[in-house]
């Protein structure tokens, strides 16, 4: 950096010039005295002025400063003076040098524009020969671009037969895998069989053009072969089922592939189910027979097994063995069959929903006419019924023997309970309309008919005891026994209550028509020839014991309800039987019916009543001696009439109830009786007081009904 002086150069100061102007490289002019003193003095003041205004923030101030620091110079007189002059030198060496350059640039310009002519020459000439060359070669290069287009056209033809033959055509080793029974029936056969599907359905393209050669053609064959793969896999599917094993819990899936592409032609579908279902019948005849009898139809033995014939000890257990037996191979046969199908059940509707829509009487069916869908379950359940109808067969004849030669009652009624069972739950499992429900509904209707017959064939040996009642008026022998049947019965058809799904009380109703009806009939035939008293003792006495039978199950509350109107009926009877007997024993029954006649006729004339022949001294004073000799003895002798009655309690009410009527009679008497004495006293009073005194009807007949309460009680 130059450092700054305080003296004054007495020639002129060193001034720089802006930067980048031409100050530097010109003198200011010659110096004179006269000038270096103005300009000494003006120099000087310029240079204050040009000190104080600049700006040491300039940029351009401190580059300049910066290139003086860099060149090292100080700030002497020499430097000043020599600092113009090494500027100009630089100025003019530099300046040397740049037109140097330029003239090795201009040399450079030369040869360039040399060589760029003899490339314009080059290129003239070859101008000129391409010219030429296109003149010769426009016709070759024109047919070289048809070929061009007709090898891309035929190409693109080449592409499109290829991809049309790989859509549309079989190979032979497809054709022979899909026709040939040689071929297995794998995953490429299903492949393949998929594939001509798919053929099938695409030919309806091709159809679509006005040329419809190729498609008939195409069709015709792939129909051909699709109906050949069909018919193998058909004759695959028979095969596998004579060898299939239900009981293996891994069936093959192969098996369950074939009946769902299968089921694309409904008529071979059905076919297969029929087969299946006569094998399976045969097979689980077979092992039904094997069951009862412990040995094949082949007579060949089997130990491991222990034959229902030789174990089941009665008939009961013997049908009940049979029907479970069934019923364990009808659940087995049901969760076999539901691994093929049912676990493919959507598929195999699906198919046969495509193959229906392909039959030639369905593309044809009236406008608006539907399908009716297939039903898995509903073929499940159907071709489970087809596989047992062989085993039900024998069920049924081996039941009907039993049922046929059974002598029981209750065990009639308890073989057509456990069969009634065993039909609802086969309904529930295979559906109301199964074979095996409608055998078991036939089996039950038989069983239900042989328990009426040997009921009513009871009844009939009965009729010899239907005739008089027992001395000691209670139930007769056949009743209590036809009562325990009846609750054996009873007790049974409770058990089974669950699985019915109709009214208990009806459904229950024609076994009370022959098992209760007909033994309460002869009870109320027996009682017709008795008096009425004995007859009401004996009915309430019967009815006692059905009601306490019948209490105890809810499926006979009618009957039960009927009972007990009866017996409120019989327990009237036995009332007025026992206030007939009060009124006869005690003297008082024609006093109170001739009192009862008045109350009839509506004439409560005091008069009248005093004028009755039963209230004369004579008759009163009978009456009166008679009613003193029954009281004493009179409950004793009402409850002795009574002592048959099995319920004691109800000969205690019957009594009380007859006790009560005959007190309220004897009110009746002892305030008429009242009313007469005092109207005669009153007409004493009015008439002679000395005429004869006649004694009161009350010193006649002195009893009270308080007494007579009493005595009762």
């Amino acid at each position: 950096m130059l450092s700054g002086s305080t003296s004054v150069p007495p020639v002129r100061s060193l001034v720089l010039p802006p930067r980048g102007s031409s100050e530097l490289l010109s003198p200011t002019g010659p110096l004179t005295p006269t000038s270096i003193k103005s300009a000494g003095t003006s120099a000087f003041s310029s240079k204050i002025a040009s000190v104080l205004s600049t700006s040491y923030a300039d940029t351009e101030f401190r580059e300049a400063l910066f290139l003086l620091d860099e060149r090292g110079v100080q700030n002497g007189a020499e430097n000043r003076r020599k600092l113009r002059l090494d500027l100009q030198k630089e100025v003019i060496d530099s300046n040397g040098d740049i037109i140097h350059e330029f003239g090795k640039v201009a040399e450079q310009l030369k040869r360039i524009g040399y060589t760029v002519g003899k490339l314009n020459e080059s290129y003239n000439e070859m101008k000129t020969q391409i010219d030429a060359a296109h003149g010769s070669t426009a016709s070759a290069l024109g047919e070289a671009s048809q070929l061009m287009t007709q090898k891309r056209q035929i190409e693109s033809k080449q592409e499109l037969l290829s991809t049309f033959k790989t859509h549309f055509i079989l190979t032979q080793d497809e054709v022979d895998t899909l026709t040939l029974t040689s071929e297995p029936v794998d995953d490429l056969f299903f492949t393949v069989l998929g594939k001509t599907k798919r053929i099938s359905r695409d030919c309806e393209v091709l159809l679509g053009f006005e040329d419809q050669t190729l498609g008939l053609s195409i069709m015709e064959q792939v129909t051909r072969n699709l109906n050949h793969g069909f018919q193998k896999l058909y004759r695959w599917v028979q095969r596998e089922f004579k060898s299939l094993n239900l009981e293996n819990p891994q069936i093959g899936s192969a098996i369950r592939r074939a009946l769902r592409v299968l089921a694309e032609r409904p008529a071979l579908f059905q076919n297969c189910l029929d087969f299946f279902a006569e094998a399976r019948e045969h097979v689980l005849s077979e092992a039904f027979y094997t069951a009862l009898t412990g040995s094949s139809a082949a007579a060949s033995a089997d130990l491991s097994i222990k034959p229902i014939e030789l174990v089941a000890h009665d008939p009961l257990r013997y049908v009940g063995d049979m029907l479970a037996w069934c019923h364990s191979a009808t659940v087995g046969e049901r969760e076999a069959l539901e691994v093929l199908f049912v676990s493919e059940g959507d598929e195999i509707a699906k198919g046969i929903q495509v193959g229906r829509e392909a039959e030639v009487w369905r593309l044809v069916a009236e406008d608006g006419e539907e399908m009716d869908a297939f039903d898995p379950v509903m073929a499940l359940n159907q071709l489970v019924d087809r596989d047992m109808s062989g085993a039900v067969r024998i069920l049924r004849q081996r039941v009907e023997q039993v049922i046929q030669t059974n002598e029981e009652t209750i065990l009639a009624f308890r073989l057509a309970n456990l069969i009634n069972f065993y039909k609802n739950t086969f309904s529930r499992l295979l559906g109301p309309t199964s074979v095996l429900v409608e055998a078991m509904g036939t089996l039950e209707t038989e069983a239900l008919r042989q328990f009426r017959s040997l009921a009513r064939d009871h009844v009939a040996t009965l009729q010899t005891e239907f005739q008089h009642t027992p001395p000691d008026l209670g139930p007769p022998e056949f009743l209590t026994d036809a009562l325990e049947q009846l609750s054996a019965i009873m007790k049974t058809y409770e058990t089974s209550l669950s699985s019915s799904g109709v009214d208990p009380e009806e459904e229950f109703e024609p076994i009370m028509a022959e098992a209760y009806d007909p033994f309460m009939a002869g009870c109320i035939h027996m009682a017709s020839n008795a008096s009425p008293l004995s007859k009401s003792i004996f009915l309430i006495n019967c009815f006692l014991a059905a009601r306490t039978t019948l209490s105890d199950f809810t499926f006979v509350r009618k009957h039960a309800t009927d009972i007990q109107t009866t017996m409120e009926e019989e327990k009237a009877r036995l009332v007025t039987a026992q206030y007939e007997f009060f009124r006869a024993e005690s003297g008082l029954g024609s006093l109170i019916e001739a009192l009862g006649r008045l109350d009839a006729q509506k004439k409560d004339d005091v008069d009248m009543v005093s004028t009755l022949e039963e209230l004369q001294p004579e008759a009163l004073r009978y009456s009166s001696q008679k009613l003193d000799d029954f009281l004493p003895s009179a409950l004793i002798d009402a409850t002795e009439k009574l002592k048959n009655l099995h319920d004691s309690k109800l000969a205690s009410d019957v009594t009380e109830e007859a006790a009560e009527r005959f007190c309220v009679d004897f009110e009746h008497v002892e305030d008429m009786l009242l009313a007469a004495d005092e109207l005669a006293e009153q007409r004493r009073a009015k008439e002679d007081a000395d005429k004869e005194h006649v004694p009161s009807l009350r010193a006649l007949f002195p009893r009270t009904s308080s007494e007579i309460r009493v005595l009762l009680s």
